[in-house]
């Protein structure tokens, strides 16, 4: 079935076109480059992987809860419009919100793509695009995952959000050529990763959680390049062009934050916007998880010297600013680690298997004889 008969409404100008601005930048320097970022480069070397292999797609899923969503993290639970429900309409409940979710990990993820590639036309060292290429590589992957994943598993697509769309379309009409690294590496790439963490640490869900684990293992990387890339530049600039950034960040944490609501999931039910925006705001599990969500973008942000007074404010006023002092390193681990383990889970389970056929062999063949 086509992609566009699976949108829950239609998504709008395809294809949608942001105006390039900015310089293609070219070096003619070849040497050696930063040591750091030439290592996450051989790393992103030696981390490519297929989708196609490394995720076992043959695990079966349930549509109507994909993920595993207990009563209490719908918005709905506990308002009047819940007690009309029928368990076929909770099920189609938790499809929609998986499907509205996932989709907008895959939009996200498409446009990560594009903002990578762009990274490597911009860039102005050869060290980053090197590591960029890589990255786009990646990206283009979980793009293919996520599509696949809407596609066979729950056979339905919501559209881009409003505020992501506006978000990125900023993002690639800015013609300074850190500002995909910006808006990209480190706002939309930093929020999704809290929330893929959050599914992954809580879905039972064996398709998911792999999907999810070995996604965020390459954003750890993407992550690192982000932050190693800008705390170099940023120590160069003014403090003007410094507050200049910082404004570029207050805006898009507000929107990522707003974005979060599902909104949309909620008007297919039947219920006006408006009191789908009420019920999304005073839903305290989708309170939480928004909060929650700014786990990697806050300390982030001060780890590459963005934290003048107007953005410790910003994040006071979204109650997110103590989360500047989240040990970032320590979860980028966790996140390689989780991506092991489940390998290991994996590769030992396929010995056993292997092992088990082996023996069975050699007793049919002693009974035989």
């Amino acid at each position: 079935m086509p992609t566009h008969d699976l949108y829950t409404d239609g998504p709008g100008d395809s294809p949608w076109q942001v105006p390039a601005s900015g310089a293609a930048r070219f070096t003619w320097e070849y040497d050696e480059g930063r040591d750091r970022l030439l290592a996450l480069y051989q790393k992103g070397k030696d981390k490519q992987w297929d989708g196609q292999r490394r995720i076992d797609w043959e695990l079966e899923v349930d549509p109507y809860d994909p993920l595993g969503t207990p009563e209490e993290a719908m918005s709905l639970y506990g308002t009047p419009h819940w007690a009309k429900l029928t368990d076929r309409d909770k099920g189609e409940l938790r499809r929609h919100y998986a499907s509205w979710q996932f989709s907008q990990f895959l939009h996200g993820e498409q446009g990560a793509m594009v903002c990578a590639a762009r990274i490597v036309e911009s860039a102005p060292d050869l060290d980053a695009k090197f590591y960029s290429a890589t990255q786009t590589m990646d990206e283009a992957r979980h793009a293919e995952i996520y599509s696949r994943f809407l596609h066979e598993k729950i056979g339905m697509l919501y559209p881009i959000d409003d505020n992501l769309r506006s978000l990125l379309g900023d993002t690639l009409r800015d013609s300074r050529w850190d500002m995909p690294y910006l808006g990209m590496q480190v706002l939309i790439e930093g929020l999704a990763l809290a929330a893929f963490g959050m599914i992954r640490d809580t879905t039972d869900k064996p398709l998911p959680q792999q999907i999810l684990a070995y996604v965020m293992q390459d954003e750890a990387r993407h992550v690192a390049f982000g932050r190693m890339a800008l705390r170099d530049y940023y120590r160069q600039l003014t403090d003007a062009e410094l507050r200049e950034r910082e404004e570029f960040v207050i805006e898009g944490c507000y929107l990522m934050r707003d974005r979060l609501r599902g909104v949309e999931v909620l008007e297919n039910f039947g219920i006006p916007r408006g009191e789908a925006e009420r019920i999304s705001e005073d839903c305290e599990f989708l309170r939480l998880f928004r909060k929650l969500l700014f786990s990697r973008i806050v300390p982030c942000v001060k780890d590459i010297g963005l934290w003048g007074p107007r953005l410790r404010r910003a994040y006071a006023d979204m109650g997110v600013l103590e989360m500047g002092d989240a040990g970032l390193d320590l979860l980028m681990a966790r996140d390689e680690e989780i991506a092991e383990r489940l390998d290991a889970e994996r590769f030992a389970a396929e010995e056993r298997e292997r092992v088990a056929e082996v023996e069975e062999a050699i007793d049919s063949g002693a009974a035989e004889a």
